[in-house]
C-alpha cells in the first residue's frame, strides 16, 4: 500500500473442511490469545461465510515483521537455540495455563449462534468472557473427506470420557456408511500385506475394543484432566523472531497458523512438538547433554553434515525438555506419566482416518492388555482379551511392518523428502531425479512378470488416486 502498511489475506484451501468452523474458530482463538498478551497476529477483519462481495471466507490479519525461525534455524549457536526453546516453553506455559469449561474449539458466541440456528445438536459452552464460547472440535481428522457429512458428536465435550470416545465413534460411523475394502494407503507397506485389500470390519472391531478400554486408561492426577488449549502445529516455520542472530538476541514476536486448534484435557495435549522432538535417539530420550563426536574434525563432508544434523536435533530436544521441566511443570508431569503417554498414543491412533490398515491400532490394544495392571491399576479388570495365537501373529506382523517402515525411512533419507513426501521447492528437481534413479534401479532387479507389475502399480512416489480414502 502507499503508506507501506502491509497485511496478510488468508482464504481457505479448496479442500478445507469445515470452512465455517475452521475460519470462525481460528479468528476467535487468535483474538482470545492476543487479548491475553500473547504474540499472536492481530485480526483486522474476517468472514466465516462466503456470503460477501469476495465470494469466499477470508481473514485479514497483521503482517508480522521479522524472520521466520526456519530462516536461521540450522545456523543457530547453542546459546541462541537454548534461548528460543526457553521462550517457546514460556509461551506454551502461559497458553496451557488458561482454563476452559469444556473441550472442543474456541469461537465467538455470535458466530456460533449463526450455525446453531440451523444445527440444534450443538450447545455452546460459554466462557467467563461471554463473547467467547467452546463449540465443535475443528481438528482436521474429525471432518476429513466424507466425514464432514456425518452427524456425530464433535463437542463441546463435558468431560474426558466424551473426548476419548468422540473420534473413535466418528470413525465407526464413517466406516459403517462409507467403508470399503482398501489397499493400505501407505504403499511402502502393501507388500507386507501381500497386496491384498483390507476389510474395514476388522478396524470397527478394534475401535470398539478401544472404546471399552479408553475410559480406564487415564491418569490419576485430576489436574491432567483439565481442559487446555495448545498450538496445533508448533514448528519453526510458524515462529517469527525479531532479529538475526548477528544483530542481537533473538526474540519471538509472533506465533502463526492457529487453524484447527483444539481444547483437550492436558494429558492429551502433552508431548514435544513433532518438529522439535528427537525420539528414537537414546541421547535425546535419556536427556544426555549433546556434544559433537570427538572425531568431527576427521569426518568427510557428508559425514560431517549428518553429524551436525544429529547434533542440532539433539540440542533442540534437550533444551525444549530442559526448559519444560523448569518452566512448565504441569506439562512436564504429563510428559513423564506413562499412563498419559500411552493414552495419548492410543487416542491418536483410534481417532485417525482409516487408510486400509488396522494393525497399528490392534498392536497398541495388545500392548495395553499386556501392561494392563501398570496402566489401569491392580485390581481393575481388563475389558478386552486376545487369544495367545492372535497376539503371536500380531507381533510377527509388527516385525514385517517394521522392516517395511525401515526400508521407507532409508529411501526417505536418500531422496531427502519429509512427511507425505514433501520437499522444499528448491530441492524438488534433485529429489525427483533421485527418486527416478532409485525406481529404475529397483525395477531392473525384479524379474518380468506379476511381481514387477505389482511394483510398478504400487511405487510409493508415483501419483495415486486418493478418492476412496476420503
Amino acid at each position: 500500500m502507499h503508506d507501506e502498511f502491509q497485511l496478510i489475506a488468508r482464504i481457505p484451501y479448496p479442500v478445507t473442511v469445515p470452512r465455517f468452523y475452521t475460519v470462525a474458530s481460528e479468528v476467535a482463538t487468535m483474538r482470545f490469545l492476543r487479548a491475553k498478551g500473547l504474540p499472536v497476529p492481530e485480526v483486522y477483519a474476517y468472514s466465516a461465510t462466503s456470503d460477501n462481495v469476495v465470494g469466499t471466507e477470508y481473514i485479514f490479519m497483521e503482517f508480522v515483521k521479522g524472520l521466520k525461525l526456519t530462516d536461521v534455524w540450522m545456523g543457530l549457536k547453542e546459546a541462541d537455540l537454548a534461548s528460543i526453546m526457553r521462550q517457546v516453553v514460556e509461551l506454551e506455559c502461559r497458553i496451557m495455563s488458561i482454563p476452559f469449561p469444556a473441550g472442543g474449539s474456541l469461537y465467538y458466541a455470535d458466530d456460533l449462534e449463526q450455525m446453531t440456528r440451523r444445527m440444534t445438536n450443538i450447545t455452546p459452552m460459554p466462557l467467563d468472557d461471554e463473547r467467547f464460547c467452546v463449540g465443535p472440535d475443528v481438528r482436521l481428522h474429525m471432518w476429513y473427506g466424507r466425514r464432514s457429512q456425518l452427524d456425530v458428536d464433535r463437542g463441546p465435550y463435558e468431560d474426558t470420557a466424551g473426548v476419548l470416545a468422540a473420534a473413535a465413534r466418528k470413525e465407526i460411523a464413517y466406516l459403517q456408511r462409507f467403508g470399503q475394502a482398501l489397499l493400505p494407503f501407505q504403499r511402502a507397506r502393501r507388500e507386507a500385506y501381500k497386496h491384498k485389500k483390507q476389510s474395514p470390519v476388522d478396524h470397527i472391531e478394534n475401535l470398539e475394543r478401544y472404546l471399552r478400554m479408553a475410559p480406564l486408561l487415564v491418569p490419576e492426577d485430576p489436574s491432567l484432566h483439565a481442559f487446555r488449549i495448545r498450538h496445533p502445529d508448533l514448528h519453526p516455520s510458524n515462529v517469527m523472531v525479531s532479529a538475526s542472530p548477528d544483530s542481537g538476541p533473538l526474540e519471538i514476536v509472533g506465533l502463526l497458523d492457529w487453524q484447527h486448534t483444539s481444547i483437550l484435557p492436558l494429558f492429551l495435549h502433552a508431548g514435544i512438538p513433532g518438529r522439535l522432538q528427537n525420539y528414537g535417539d537414546p541421547v535425546s530420550e535419556y536427556l544426555i547433554p549433546p556434544s559433537l563426536p570427538a572425531n568431527a574434525s576427521t569426518l568427510d563432508e557428508d559425514e560431517l553434515i549428518a553429524a551436525l544434523g544429529r547434533h542440532h536435533a539433539r540440542l533442540v530436544h534437550f533444551h525444549y525438555a530442559k526448559s519444560t521441566k523448569k518452566l512448565n511443570t504441569r506439562h512436564h508431569d504429563a510428559l513423564l506419566d506413562p499412563v498419559s503417554l500411552f493414552a495419548r498414543r492410543l487416542f491418536d491412533r483410534a481417532g485417525a482416518p482409516w487408510e486400509g490398515e488396522t494393525h497399528d491400532l490392534k498392536a497398541l490394544l495388545v500392548e495395553a492388555t499386556e501392561r494392563w495392571d501398570a496402566l489401569a491399576g491392580a485390581g481393575v479388570p481388563c475389558p478386552v482379551e486376545f487369544e495367545a495365537d492372535d497376539v503371536r501373529k500380531t507381533k510377527e506382523f509388527s516385525e514385517r511392518l517394521q522392516l517395511s517402515d525401515e526400508n521407507f525411512e532409508t529411501v526417505q533419507a536418500a531422496i531427502g523428502f519429509e512427511t507425505e513426501t514433501w520437499v522444499p521447492t528448491e530441492h524438488y528437481e534433485l529429489a525427483k531425479a533421485r527418486a527416478a534413479i532409485l525406481k529404475q534401479a529397483v525395477f531392473e532387479q525384479i524379474p518380468e512378470g506379476e511381481e514387477r507389475d505389482k511394483f510398478l502399480a504400487n511405487w510409493f512416489l508415483d501419483d495415486m488416486d486418493e478418492e476412496d480414502y476420503l
